[in-house]
């Protein structure tokens, strides 16, 4: 029975990070006690009690494996990753993105880790890191004082802090459909976007409303430092009239088949689940206050009479100086079992951190057998994100999603170097995963 077993390996926190470590491990044979505070412990953006819950957005980005997005999950595939799994399981139309149904992923994920005999779900905080068991901290960007502080003893430093927004999601049937249309800027067969078309005249007033917008105040201890690539709509509005026009709202690739005319710009609606009842307002992640977004939002054709069934919010994200503090094992430096895995190691998307839930979960196993982990290279997609958290030479550090950019060059330009690149990927990963998995036998 779970409750007489001893644990190997205790993980704390049950997002993707979390999840995909506690699976790994149990697979590897190990015996996982695996802690989430919630829902005897809410979050400020977490809403129920299942494992793996997607707060921020539905999507998981792209799938082509000549990006680099779908190069990771490539990667992870290759290592069985659960995350990945159970995405594909429960995925809904979204063109050459993959986006699930929130509620029907976290509902899987968490049977698949409830029923497993190795694993035991503990339903508590844990409150402070002990070094008498291998233990992998994913608490994630909302992690609980205790831990920030217990984090803070073990590295003596302070943690960093700075806004994750939030985008609302809209009630399906409170579209106007007579004047939003569906197509997606890169397929002209994709149903998955609804797209609310704007003329100058709207878009300009729509930016000027957005600017002067009421907005929420940070708490004390949050810093104004926010991640570009997950940037509020406010903050956008305020650098430049046209840059939401080049930015989220842009009309490239869209046509409206009533004028057949490209827009001045767009909204676009991303299908939030498979029932299609709700949308998802695709880059509009805010820190405006609930009332402006009714006012503001409203404003967008076809969203006259919108009903929010999530407004979007702020929340602290909290993650650790990674290259000055972990080693390439991901474990914490002036300890040996204690390893940091998910957003708190600074990687920035729901991929991402369920890639450092795997290789902290491959470098747990390989430490309790008494043997050296051997990271990726960083010529692959989850070898160059573990080298960008862990190099000393990045500074300042800033959370990071994967990209082409992070990889190793290969000294070439163009067409040649992407090319270069994933030939160079596929050779270097085949032969990691080789050596990986004849270590990792039960």
């Amino acid at each position: 029975m779970k409750s007489k077993r001893k644990a190997d390996v205790r993980i704390l926190g049950g997002g993707l990070a979390g999840v995909e470590a506690a699976y790994h491990l149990a697979l590897f044979g190990m015996k996982v006690d695996l802690y989430e505070m919630r829902p005897s412990k809410m979050t400020p953006a977490h809403k129920t009690h299942l494992l793996g819950e997607l707060v921020c957005s539905n999507s998981f980005k792209g799938t082509d494996p000549s990006t680099a997005h779908g190069l990771l999950k490539k990667e992870m595939r290759e290592l069985d990753s659960i995350v990945l799994k159970v995405a594909e399981e429960t995925k809904v139309p979204a063109g050459k993105a993959l986006a699930v149904d929130r509620v029907k992923f976290a509902e899987r994920l968490t049977g698949i880790i409830y029923s497993h005999d190795n694993i035991k779900l503990i339903r508590n905080e844990a409150h402070g890191l002990s070094r008498d068991i291998p233990t992998i901290v994913a608490t994630g960007p909302l992690s609980s004082d205790s831990i920030v502080k217990s984090l803070g003893q073990l590295t003596a430093k302070r943690g960093l802090f700075f806004y994750d927004a939030i985008s609302p999601i809209i009630e399906g049937d409170s579209i106007d459909k007579e004047k939003a249309f569906l197509g997606s800027r890169w397929s002209e067969n994709d149903t998955g976007y609804l797209n609310c078309p704007m003329d100058k005249k709207q878009y300009l007033s729509f930016v000027e409303e957005l600017r002067k917008a009421d907005r929420l105040n940070p708490h004390p201890f949050e810093s104004k430092r926010f991640f570009e690539a997950c940037m509020p709509i406010e903050v956008l509005a305020q650098r430049g009239i046209d840059t939401l026009r080049y930015g989220p709202m842009r009309p490239v690739g869209l046509i409206d088949p009533r004028s057949d005319e490209t827009p001045y710009a767009v909204v676009q609606l991303r299908r939030e689940n498979l029932k299609g009842n709700a949308y998802n307002m695709v880059g509009f992640q805010t820190r405006l206050t609930y009332p402006s977004q009714q006012k503001v939002f409203r404003m967008i054709p076809g969203l006259e009479s919108a009903r929010f069934l999530r407004y979007g919010s702020i929340h602290r994200n909290t993650f650790i100086d990674s290259p000055r503090l972990l080693r390439k094992n991901l474990s914490i430096k002036g300890t040996e079992c204690i390893f940091v895995a998910g957003q708190l190691t600074g990687v920035e998307g729901y991929m991402e951190s369920a890639c450092m839930g795997i290789l902290a979960a491959i470098s747990a196993y390989l430490y309790i057998r008494g043997l050296p982990f051997a990271p990726p290279p960083p010529t692959t997609a989850m070898g160059a994100l573990l080298h960008y958290i862990t190099d000393p030479g990045v500074t300042p550090f800033q959370p990071m999603n994967i990209n082409f950019g992070i990889m190793a060059d290969p000294g070439l330009k163009g067409k040649k170097r992407k090319l270069a690149l994933l030939e160079q990927e596929e050779k270097d990963f085949s032969a990691w995963v080789n050596g990986i998995k004849n270590k990792m036998t039960p």
